[in-house]
C-alpha cells in the first residue's frame, strides 16, 4: 500500500511555522518523509515569493532538490488551475517544463484537463487523475487516456466523514461502471482525513497524509512535521494488516 506524503499545497506559513515553501525545505521534508515511510511525494512548487508557481525556473528548483534528497522516491507535482488561472498560457508553461516530476496531478473538471494530460504524457509523466466530486469523471472516461495514466486520486473536499465517504461512493460508481481498472489512492482534508485514510486502507487502495491534507494528528494534537503524519498514516495501515 502507497503512502504518499502531501508536503505542503497551497497552505501558507502562518497556518503552521513548518510548511516547506523553498526547494530547500520541501528536500528537507521530504527526506524525512521517506524515513518515516512514504513511497512517494505530491508537493505544490513556489516561486521567490512564496507562491504557487509552474513557472519553468521554479518546476526546476523543486524537482531538482526534491529528487536530489530522495533519489529512489517518485514525486509529483499540482497543476490546478488557480495557480495559473488561463488555459493557453498554463499549457504553454508547462509545454516549457525543463526538470520533469515524474508525474502530476491533473483536476479533470477543469478547462484545458485532457490536453495537459495529453501534453504531459508526450513528456513522460505520469498522470494522477484527480476528482473532488463527479465533476470530471466523464470528461476523463471520454479522453480516452485512462489505459495510459498513472492512477486515480479520489480526494473528497467535505470536512465531514459521512458526506465526505458520499462523494466517494458516487466517483467510484462512475469509475465501476466505465470499467476504469487504474490503482485509486483516496484522501482526505481536515477534519475527516484520518477517517477517509482508514477507508482507504480498507478498500485496499493507496492513501496520503501530510500537511496538505491536514495539520493535526488523530488525537487533535499539532503535528510538528509532514514526516509526524506520515508515521502515524503507517502504524495505522500497519494495524490494519498493510
Amino acid at each position: 500500500m502507497l503512502i504518499q506524503a502531501a508536503l505542503n499545497g497551497g497552505r501558507r506559513r502562518e497556518e503552521h511555522a513548518a510548511i516547506p515553501v523553498t526547494p530547500e525545505e520541501l528536500a528537507a521534508s521530504a527526506r524525512e518523509c521517506v524515513a518515516a515511510g512514504a513511497g512517494a511525494f505530491h508537493f505544490h512548487v513556489r516561486g521567490r515569493d512564496g507562491r504557487e508557481s509552474l513557472e519553468p525556473q521554479d518546476v526546476s528548483a523543486a524537482v531538482n532538490a526534491v529528487r536530489a534528497a530522495a533519489t529512489k522516491t517518485p514525486l509529483g507535482v499540482s497543476t490546478g488551475a488557480w495557480i495559473l488561472n488561463d488555459v493557453k498560457r498554463r499549457y504553454e508553461t508547462v509545454a516549457r517544463w525543463r526538470a520533469l516530476p515524474d508525474y502530476a496531478s491533473v483536476n479533470f473538471k477543469e478547462e484545458g484537463a485532457t490536453e495537459l494530460a495529453e501534453l504531459l504524457l508526450s513528456r513522460g509523466i505520469g498522470i494522477e487523475a484527480g476528482f473532488t466530486s463527479t465533476d470530471g469523471v466523464e470528461t476523463f472516461v471520454a479522453s480516452g487516456l485512462a489505459a495510459r495514466c498513472l492512477r486515480i486520486l479520489i480526494e473528497p473536499l467535505e470536512e465531514k466523514t459521512g458526506p465526505a465517504m458520499e462523494t466517494v461512493a458516487r466517483i467510484e460508481a462512475l469509475l465501476d461502471r466505465a470499467s476504469v481498472k487504474l490503482p485509486r489512492l483516496l484522501h482526505g482534508f481536515h477534519a475527516a482525513a484520518w477517517a477517509v485514510i482508514d477507508a482507504a486502507t480498507e478498500r485496499g487502495y493507496d492513501t496520503r497524509v501530510g500537511f496538505e491534507d491536514v495539520l493535526t494528528l488523530p488525537d487533535g494534537s499539532r503535528a510538528a512535521t509532514n514526516a509526524a503524519l506520515v508515521a502515524e498514516a503507517v502504524r495505522r495501515t500497519q494495524r490494519a494488516g498493510y
